[in-house]
């Protein structure tokens, strides 16, 4: 069964832009928001103040629908919760947590609620918390990734057949073709991060920019599965963690070498030596930093050119 994704979220096309950290501030989210998808402020690099001043310069610069990614072992989730309903937010995307701590809440607040997931046991729990749609982000996706280690392309038609929820695939998803593949997959939208950090309003650094469009096949790895499974872009980090791994260490001496603040040192403040670089497979597939808008556009201009040339290529598939 297929669910109209711009009608739930108030939007003109079925394309959400991921609540990445240290990436999706008001800026980004608005752009994309403006443009016609659905823009998220990513909560997850952010202090409480910090979020409501993202959220209350979100609603100054657009009367378009946005919404706010949340992960839920947040350590100040109680205050970003408060944050939510005091701002009369409509939109929250869930992730890293148990759905159901927090569904009921913003549910009675009027919010409508997405949670993000990684296999179709996450999917069932989701399904079972109450929420309103479902994001399914496969092995390819950057950042905090699910254990699993499941395809897009399995995990997508393997979650649409275990539940009946409006579906929105993650994952390796960067173009307009790929938009297509997903929903013929059982997809109802799509879900990107990795274009979105390489665009003129992602708040990330510059140097960060300027290595996500450098990316080509092979230059990204998950690793930290110990800790939690995190597909970066391999540097000089990435190499101190592979001599670590060769000493076969415990948990404690990788968390250890992670520190605090990789993340941030290498996405918001361009270290690119010693910085986590988390990004996507599909950094590989584009090579440009453009206006998120216009990033909207190429993706939706050449998903409809792509459904009208299947369309009506008939004679390609004269064996159906």
């Amino acid at each position: 069964m297929k669910h109209d994704i711009t009608k739930l979220f108030g939007i003109d096309y079925p394309l959400v832009q991921g609540g990445m950290v240290w990436v999706s501030g008001w800026r980004l989210a608005v752009a994309v928001s403006e443009a016609g998808g659905l823009g998220l402020i990513g909560a997850g690099s952010m202090y409480p103040d910090v979020l409501r001043e993202h959220i209350r310069k979100a609603k100054a610069a657009t009367r378009k629908p946005f919404g706010v990614n949340i992960p839920l072992l947040y350590p100040d989730i109680d205050e970003i919760m408060r944050i939510i309903k005091e701002e009369e937010v409509k939109i929250v995307f869930t992730s890293a947590g148990n759905p159901k701590t927090w569904t009921p809440f913003l549910k009675e607040h009027g919010v409508t609620v997405v949670h993000v997931v990684s296999s179709v046991k996450f999917a069932r729990k989701a399904a079972e918390a109450g929420v309103d749609a479902i994001v399914a982000e496969g092995f390819e996706a950057g950042g905090h990734n699910g254990r699993e280690e499941t395809t897009t392309m399995v995990l997508i038609p393997a979650v649409r057949q275990a539940v009946n929820l409006p579906l929105i695939a993650a994952g390796g998803i960067a173009t307009g073709r790929q938009m297509l593949a997903a929903m013929i997959l059982g997809a109802d939208g799509v879900q990107m991060g990795s274009r979105f950090a390489a665009s003129e309003e992602s708040s990330a650094h510059e140097n960060f920019k300027k290595a996500v469009i450098s990316v080509s096949e092979g230059d990204t790895v998950l690793t930290l599965k110990e800790i939690v499974p995190t597909r970066i872009i391999k540097n000089k980090f990435y190499e101190e963690l592979q001599k670590i791994y060769r000493t076969k260490p415990d948990t404690e001496q990788i968390k250890r070498l992670l520190g605090r603040g990789r993340a941030k040192k290498g996405i918001f403040e361009g270290d690119l030596e010693e910085g986590e670089l988390e990004i996507g497979q599909v950094a590989m597939l584009f090579d440009d930093i453009l206006p998120a808008g216009q990033i909207v556009k190429n993706v939706m201009d050449e998903f409809c050119r792509s459904y009208q040339e299947i369309c009506s290529n008939n004679e390609n598939f004269d064996f159906c």
